[in-house]
């Protein structure tokens, strides 16, 4: 196979560069287009189907130094894709996986799947049997579309080559435009292997930036906040993915208004702002009179958007603020909404809230919960520091907590053992926190400590995975070894699916297909795939196995026996 070439003085007119021009095959043009988006790395699992995206992204059998597109190749489909998503979570631009035809397509549904409910920039490119042989039984033959499209932004067929690149240009155009999530193409297999000659569109800025706001909208909200006497603000990961991270400080701090923090919200405001309430989130949201919920849907992780009736207290006022205007809740009555760019949103807010002249005393409300927080982080620090045997998993989280640096990556792959984490982790930094969202897909862990270790090659990367959720990706620790990518991982061993495991006692008095084998060694299983690791059964031998872990410099898994009879102490079942 040869390269493409390239010249940037196609079409232009006199004196002006126009758009740059490559002849080559397909795969040189998806991967140019994906370029120009800013994409460095591309995550995959062998198939002929697109072996023009691979020659293309190495440069060719004689390849440059460095690659065009870096290519790190996995045990499992839905693993390339997790890290794709991961990527574009941490870069806040797309991130792009290519799966072959057939199984590697369907194997990948769920993890776009998790991408489309988190509102994750991906793209996803597909291998496709040829056009000229499709409806005679190619290997791997199978119609995608139809499978994606209820879970992508953009699922589309390319059928010639000719259309391969403003097809792919629109997939990255539409995954990285707000509200974010999935795009799939597949690309006919004899047309990835064309070649044509084809310009690669300029890549253009948010359109949304610059937009004006509404200020109708926010003149309400600021009223609202006048009005109210107990508010508080959840920011979701819509903040930090539309880069409004800066807009929502500043805000809160000139408003002085508690909040609670949720998804890749978390570490917007640094650890212990006084404004920071999460872990009196109880009682804010039970006992607030006005919630603003801003970057993130009114699913069950916020009670459907029911907030207030505790302790007597009258249901509270919801206010919606969405990066697109489609986002805005529809299942539960808002005192008011708005949608558009986050940061112009709430900078506008701040504005209109300086134009309020009576403002309200909200000094007692805060104490309140500031003691709530005091309260709460009293009664944990009995369980971070608990000797129990076997040990409870919060100890993990006491040990592990002092050797975190300000920049660490923390991914969480889990149930009741990833619980735990959200209760006690806080990322030092906004960007940092990693979790399977909404759609609660296991097995993501691997994949996304592997996109967090290429994104952010000097930070620790953790990834706090349950042992059930191991059991779903601890084979892609061979990628992790083989492409030279160190992270550590802490498996909460208890020997069963804890979430399902206490739920189903409850209700039934009993539970079935819930249990593990126990004490399964996970670390001989990442030392087998030429990694390190450690199984750890009492408290006191934590902290030396995780500093071990940290200074290890390969891939590390401390495998932490846990009590199987501690659950976490959860006040929704997500249903």
């Amino acid at each position: 196979m040869t390269g493409p070439e390239l010249s940037t003085e196609a079409n232009a007119g006199p004196g002006t560069p126009g758009p740059p021009e490559i002849e080559g095959h397909g795969g040189d043009l998806a991967i140019a287009v994906a370029r120009s988006y800013g994409v460095e790395a591309m995550f995959t699992l062998s198939g002929a189907h697109v072996f023009p995206l691979y020659d293309a992204a190495v440069g060719g059998k004689d390849p440059p130094s460095p690659a065009p597109v870096r290519l790190d190749d996995v045990r499992h489909e839905a693993t390339a894709v997790f890290a794709a998503e991961a990527v574009g979570k941490l870069t806040r631009t797309p991130g792009l996986a290519a799966v072959t035809a057939g199984p590697g397509v369907t194997n990948a549904v769920s993890a776009v799947t998790q991408a489309f409910q988190a509102g994750s920039p991906l793209v996803l490119l597909g291998g496709r049997a040829p056009t000229q042989r499709w409806g005679s039984g190619s290997l791997q033959e199978l119609d995608h579309v139809p499978l994606l499209a209820p879970v992508t932004k953009l699922a589309r067929t390319v059928s010639s080559v000719t259309d391969l690149v403003p097809t792919v240009h629109q997939a990255f155009r539409t995954a990285g435009t707000a509200h974010r999530g999935p795009a799939f193409v597949d690309i006919s297999m004899d047309q990835l292997y064309s070649r044509t000659t084809a310009e690669i569109p300029s890549v253009a800025g948010d359109p949304r930036a610059a937009s004006d706001v509404d200020p109708e909208p926010l003149s309400e909200i600021a009223l609202l906040l006048a009005q109210a006497q107990r508010p508080v603000l959840v920011l979701g990961g819509d903040v930090w993915l539309d880069r409004a991270e800066a807009a929502a400080v500043e805000f809160v701090d000139t408003l002085g208004i508690p909040v609670v923090t949720n998804g890749m919200g978390r570490g917007v405001l640094p650890p212990n702002h006084r404004l920071s309430v999460a872990r009196a989130r109880s009682v804010a949201f039970g006992r607030c009179d006005l919630a603003i919920v801003v970057g993130t849907p009114l699913d069950f992780r916020l009670g459907y958007g029911a907030f207030g009736g505790r302790d007597g207290a009258p249901a509270a006022k919801v206010v919606h603020i969405v990066d697109a205007p489609e986002q805005v809740a529809s299942h539960v009555p808002l005192a008011a909404a708005a949608g558009g760019n986050l940061g112009s949103v709430l900078s506008g807010l701040a504005a209109a809230w300086s134009q309020v002249l009576r403002r309200p005393d909200w000094s007692s409300w805060l104490a309140d919960l500031q003691a709530g927080v005091r309260k709460t982080q009293e009664r944990d620090a009995e369980l971070l520091g608990s000797t129990a045997d076997p040990i409870h998993p919060a100890r993990i989280y006491g040990e592990l907590l002092p050797l975190l640096a300000d920049d660490a990556v923390i991914v969480g792959d889990g149930g009741d053992f990833v619980s735990f984490a959200g209760r006690y982790v806080e990322p030092g930094r906004p960007g940092r926190w990693l979790d399977p969202g909404p759609f609660g897909c296991l097995g993501a862990g691997l994949g996304a400590a592997m996109a967090a270790r290429i994104v952010h090659p000097a930070a620790q990367v953790v990834a706090l995975l349950g042992d059930g959720a191991a059991g779903m990706s601890l084979f892609d620790v061979d990628t992790l070894v083989r492409h030279r990518l160190p992270v550590v991982m802490v498996v909460g061993n208890n020997g069963c699916w804890g979430l399902e495991k206490h739920p189903m006692r409850m209700l039934y008095g009993y539970d079935v297909a819930t249990d593990l084998q126990p004490a399964t060694p996970y670390d001989a299983i990442v030392s087998a795939l030429g990694g390190a690791g450690e199984t750890v059964r009492e408290p006191r031998h934590l902290g030396p196995a995780l500093r071990r872990a940290f200074d290890a410099g390969v891939p590390y898994l401390v495998n932490v026996l846990t009590d199987p009879e501690v659950p976490y102490p959860r006040s929704t079942f997500g249903v």
